[in-house]
């Protein structure tokens, strides 16, 4: 019998698992038993994997092999059915990572396969885009309670904290403290999964890489963390989205995947002195550089970019500004995922109105750009698009969060 290199399971590909089989003298088929215990049963101990020889799970124990399994240390619920956890890895650090449950249309222009299937119905069904543009920018809260969902996102973070610095997204607080690894962020999926008692493929799950964190300045994380998904999870790639803030050398090598989500774009601004302000990467790869990578982006059959943009009250909102982007993105396959920002301490900017939420989008649509409109989910425990916020007062403090939160008022109906 060979020794055993010590490592996490959690992260490990075929090829690695096969390899370690082999250097521990174990037949070939014990590399798929370990495969099915950690990706699809999501086990979270050596003990758990019952398929194995005890002997062999005790040298593995021996040999410093573990799990590497991700922990929710906390999970907040929301009313609309949302879950916000707070997953903490071996070196106990945490991110956030958030559970949607669907089927409320709140999904159109999320990226998911789900918000294509919201799009399409909104845009096919009689009198949809008239009720469209009173209840989008929205979400109903009792529709959603009384809804069984069909499909699920799961909304997973990168790295802990985020370098980029938007100025809107309290994520930006945190600064970066380091990259997860491609176990790190597969574990995130593992444990929700498990918490929330799915499994794909039979279950339908989206995941979109929105969560904490920009994938591509964990590049080679985040793509091996995709392929460990699709091949071993059994989330197929046309479920997956991932989101960048425009790092457009990464966007051109991510064209060039074998296996990759679709791509969305954070734009938030319609000019460079604008986005300039709002994202100060902006200085580094301005908007003729991204403009010019998502032109040259080969597209699949059948896909589309989404485009981002967060709309801030007084600040990116206008009609000029709904002009110059229409301009800006004309000619590209593409569609806008309109965001209305979701408040939180420490951001000095304001929700805008519905109204103008409403003559945003109406002026994309009239210029024949597809704007859709995303329901903020999970606004109550900080589990909106923006408000990722890793701190010990309020990340793990329920009360907290519901004090400091002052929603847009819902509509009646």
């Amino acid at each position: 019998m060979g020794r055993i290199s010590a490592s996490s399971l959690l992260g490990m590909d075929r090829e690695e698992l096969a390899a370690l089989v082999s250097e521990a003298g174990e037949p070939s088929y014990r590399a798929k038993q370990i495969m099915d215990a950690v990706y699809r049963q999501r086990v979270e101990t050596l003990e758990d994997i019952s398929t194995l020889p005890q002997q062999f799970r005790d040298r593995l124990a021996e040999s410093g092999v573990t799990i590497g399994a991700a922990r929710i240390e906390k999970k907040f619920e929301s009313v609309d059915g949302t879950v916000r956890y707070l997953i903490e890895f071996g070196d106990g650090q945490s991110v956030e990572t958030v559970w949607m449950p669907e089927g409320d249309g709140g999904e159109a222009g999320d990226g998911s396969e789900a918000g294509e299937e919201a799009e399409s119905a909104a845009m096919s069904t009689p009198g949809a885009k008239a009720r469209s543009e009173k209840e989008e920018p929205i979400a109903v809260l009792k529709h959603c309670a009384t809804q069984k969902p069909s499909r699920s996102t799961i909304c997973i973070s990168s790295q802990v904290g985020c370098a980029v610095d938007c100025q809107f997204c309290l994520t930006a607080l945190l600064g970066v403290k380091r990259n997860l690894t491609a176990g790190e962020i597969v574990g995130q999926v593992c444990a929700v999964l498990k918490d929330q008692k799915v499994s794909p493929p039979e279950d339908r799950i989206n995941l979109v890489f929105m969560g904490m964190g920009e994938p591509f300045l964990n590049y080679e994380n985040f793509i091996r963390a995709s392929r460990l998904l699709v091949e071993c999870v059994g989330i197929a790639e046309r479920r997956m989205t991932v989101s960048t803030a425009g790092i457009v050398p990464r966007i051109h090598d991510f064209g060039g995947e074998t296996i990759r989500p679709k791509l969305a774009i954070s734009l938030n601004a319609s000019n460079d002195t604008l986005r300039t302000r709002l994202m100060p990467l902006n200085k580094k790869w301005n908007l003729e550089m991204l403009m010019a990578a998502a032109r040259d982006f080969p597209l699949r059959t059948r896909e589309w970019i989404t485009f981002e943009y967060v709309l801030l009250g007084g600040v990116n909102d206008t009609p000029e500004n709904a002009r110059e982007v229409a301009e800006l993105l004309r000619g590209l396959r593409c569609k806008v995922n309109l965001i209305a920002l979701n408040p939180g301490p420490g951001i000095d900017f304001t929700t805008p109105s519905a109204e103008r939420v409403i003559a945003f989008q109406n002026i994309l649509r009239g210029a024949g750009m597809p704007a859709f409109v995303r329901r903020p989910r999970g606004r109550d425990i900080y589990a909106a698009c923006g408000q990722l916020k890793l701190t010990v007062e309020v990340a793990r403090s329920p009360e907290l969060h519901l004090q400091s939160i002052s929603p847009v008022p819902l509509p009646e109906g």
